[in-house]
């Protein structure tokens, strides 16, 4: 028979789970995961719907219902022996075997207890399974309220089986849906049901919620820093800003102190970090070591924005000696810009602090203090768009010749452009005045440098390009096929400019789209010479599904006068010559360039390129990239580079990156750096990693050359740093340990870059 009652509404109880980790479904396929409870349709607010074989009244407000009994709810359901509703009370009381279901747990009990009016109920013997996010385990006694679930004498784990890889054994844990966070009491952890650890008391997150509490710890070795252990702690401080604070022990340096914190407001965002090491035992002769990195993003309006990067060390050699996740071990100079800008519909306005840290044996750059640059542009004003670009700057450094300058650059311009589907026109004319007071040193009065100097040169560019197309059946049937020629023509007049320091100019890279620039060096301290055309083309080859599946382009400068060639404008003379220290000493005629890709199908991706000085016969830099990116977390990469001089060096080197799966779990990750030139390995790379639904491991092993940049050490006396790491989580226990092992080619000397896509 069936009976509908009305009753107090039961609470919706949740027994969250202890960690937010998403479940593959190929890892987890054989753990069971019951399916999400659903009330009865159309069941009125309020009441229960009751079904059994036999019920008995005792009296108006009570009734014991036995055989195939269910009792639904618009919050739970629950299957019994038999069970005894007080109305009056409120109370009742089931026997089981029973099944209990709510939205967010299933339980098989021996007997319950529920009180309706308080919302809570008792389950005795039970077995509980989470039904939203992984976990289950067994009870003594389940205790629920509508806001709280107290387990006694139970047990939890994440792992599928009968012996699970590890559990978790306490005699009390609380779980609290207001906090979002639960407690256990008198833990054991158990690995392949053998006990690990006694922890008197802990805490996990049930939700996404933050807490204070420790991470998961990483052990590391290296021939360089020994053994390594870092345990962060995390301090939830509050909803827009939080901690982590990570101690961590080197066997052949000390212990350093590693903090990190975070804010956001509705104005700002942004971190600041301190690394510190108080004494390296390693490094007796250096004093305190330390670093601090402070990066911010200001948005005060939809016109003004500010920001900041900031990073500071004690020492040169700091981030490749001790490593450091705020700079790369290759960086050989560090930020210190500020800057506030002011973005309008015809002005922008930046006004700039900034100064770099230069690593190692190299000459200090300028610090600019500071640079205020303004750009106007008025959009099509009788046929042509005019603009102004305005800067002043102020360059110090005590090291050099020349230890201050201002320099005042003005640049009115005028442009007219002309664009069509066929073809492309582009025009501009510019008028470069720039005023320089500078001072020096001792050496400055018999240096060749001026104390007042201005320099005025007009600039002309001439663009213009076709762009052509084709169906075709070549290779691709149903494909386009373009063909974009461009020309370029530029002049700017010689001047002599002998009496100006650099301050922030460098040679720019003279690839195939470098061929069309405007300029060669970077800055307005040294204006190239021009008088040339630049011939150019590249063709594409698109499918019937407009994927770009081959382009190859190809230029060439061609100089009408030898003393506008670069090989007649070398700036080895000046001292301050930073294009010479960055590029090494050879200037090249870069007459010739190529750059070729090839996509032929979803997963193989080519890309290569070249640059060659046609006069010499010589090459100057050349790159080659095969990628192969499978289903399932495939990925292959091989690469050569070769650049004829890089500070007074050759480099020829090859390169491999490998992510293979062995199975479902188990993932091999690598990587190979070879110098040919030196015949030696630069960098050897692997890490192997485990992960299942329930535990993950992550074991990786380095060896590359070892830099230290507080000393100079030739090419030939190279010392190599041999690492490894291992990292090991038990998945439900605070950590999110869902992991790309991919990732992990993105660290060490050389990080792997995936391939430019125009059409992903």
């Amino acid at each position: 028979m069936s009976k509908a009652w009305g009753l107090f509404v039961l609470p919706l109880i949740s027994t969250a789970t202890f960690a937010n980790s998403n479940i593959d479904g190929l890892q987890c396929k054989d753990y069971f995961q019951p399916k999400n409870w659903q009330p009865i349709a159309d069941l009125p607010k309020g009441a229960i719907d009751i079904q059994s074989d036999n019920v008995e009244l005792q009296g108006v407000d009570s009734a014991e219902f036995s055989g195939n009994v269910v009792i639904s709810s618009s919050v739970m359901s629950l299957s019994a022996e038999a069970a005894l509703i007080d109305k009056q009370q409120g109370l009742l009381n089931a026997t089981g075997p029973l099944v209990f279901q709510d939205a967010y747990t299933l339980v098989n009990s021996t007997g319950m207890f529920a009180n309706l009016k308080d919302y809570e109920f008792s389950l005795l013997g039970a077995d509980y399974w989470l039904t939203q996010q992984n976990g289950h385990g067994s009870a003594e006694k389940l205790h629920a309220t509508s806001n709280q679930v107290d387990l006694l004498n139970s047990s939890f784990t994440t792992c599928p089986g009968e012996t699970p890889f590890w559990s978790i054994e306490a005699s009390n844990i609380v779980m609290n849906r207001d906090s979002g966070w639960g407690e256990t009491h008198n833990t054991v952890l158990r690995i392949l049901d053998t006990p690990v650890v006694y922890v008197p008391y802990f805490t996990f997150p049930i939700d996404d919620r933050r807490k204070s509490g420790v991470l998961t710890p990483t052990i590391s070795s290296s021939s360089r820093r020994g053994l390594g252990i870092a345990v962060p702690y995390y301090l939830n401080l509050a909803p827009n800003y939080d901690a982590t604070i990570t101690p961590r022990y080197m066997s052949k340096k000390g212990t350093q102190l590693i903090s990190e914190f975070r804010y956001l407001t509705q104005q700002h965002q942004g971190q600041l970090a301190i690394e510190f090491l108080e004494q390296d035992d390693s490094a007796k002769q250096l004093d305190e070591r330390y670093l601090v990195n402070w990066t911010q993003n200001s948005y005060f309006d939809e016109n003004w924005r500010a920001s900041v990067d900031v990073t500071n060390v004690s020492d040169d050699a700091y981030i490749s000696d001790l490593d450091s996740q705020y700079a790369n071990e290759t960086d050989t100079q560090l930020y210190r810009t500020g800057q506030l800008s002011y973005l309008g519909d015809d002005w922008a306005v930046d006004l700039k602090v900034q100064n770099f840290e230069v690593l190692g044996n190299h000459t200090e750059s300028y610090a600019v203090l500071p640079q205020l640059t303004v750009n106007h542009v008025t959009h099509n004003y009788q046929g042509f768009n005019w603009g102004l670009t305005g800067q002043i700057s102020r360059f110090t450094n005590d090291e050099l010749t020349v230890t201050d300058a201002t320099r005042v650059h003005f640049e009115p311009s005028v442009s007219y452009d002309h664009n069509a589907h066929a073809w492309s026109f582009a025009s501009n004319l510019s008028l470069m005045h720039t005023y320089y007071e500078q001072d020096g040193d001792e050496a400055f009065a018999q240096s060749q440098y001026k104390k007042s100097v201005s320099r005025t040169l007009p600039k002309l560019r001439l663009h213009g390009q076709l762009n052509l197309e084709r169906p075709t059946n070549f290779i691709l049937e149903q494909g386009t096929q373009t063909l974009e020629p461009q020309i370029q023509y530029l002049y700017t007049p010689k001047k002599d400019q002998s009496g100006i320091a650099l301050y922030d100019t460098i040679k720019m890279q003279d690839d195939f789209f470098g061929l069309f620039r405007e300029q060669r060096f970077s800055g307005v301290d040294f204006i190239a010479q021009a008088n040339q055309f630049t011939l150019g083309a590249t063709t594409r080859l698109f499918d019937n599904s407009n994927i770009e599946r081959f382009n190859f382009s190809m230029g060439q400068i061609l100089y009408l006068s030898d003393s506008a060639k670069p090989t007649a404008q070398s700036l080895e003379s000046n001292p301050l010559d930073q294009t010479t220290q960055e590029f090494g000493s050879k200037n090249y005629n870069a007459l010739f360039a190529a750059e070729s890709m090839l996509h032929w199908h979803r997963r193989w991706y080519f890309s290569a390129g070249l640059q060659y000085d046609a006069d010499e016969k010589e090459l100057i830099q050349s790159h080659m990239t095969l990628d192969y990116r499978g289903s399932n977390k495939k990925l292959v990469q091989l690469n050569h580079h070769y650049a004829s001089d890089v500070s007074g060096y050759e480099i020829d080197q090859i390169g491999l990156f490998s992510s293979l799966p062995i199975d479902e779990n188990w993932q091999l990750v690598a990587s190979y750096h070879r110098d040919l030139t030196a015949s030696r390995s630069v960098e050897v790379f692997a890490g192997l990693q485990y992960e299942s639904c329930c535990w993950a491991v992550r074991i990786t092993g380095k060896r590359q050359i070892q830099t230290d940049l507080n000393q100079t050490i030739s090419r030939d006396d190279a010392i190599f740093d041999t690492s490894f790491g291992i990292n090991f989580v038990l998945k439900g226990l605070g950590s999110k340990s869902r992991y790309d092992a991919s990732q992990l080619l993105r660290s060490g000397i050389f990080g792997y870059r995936r391939p430019f896509f125009l059409n992903n």
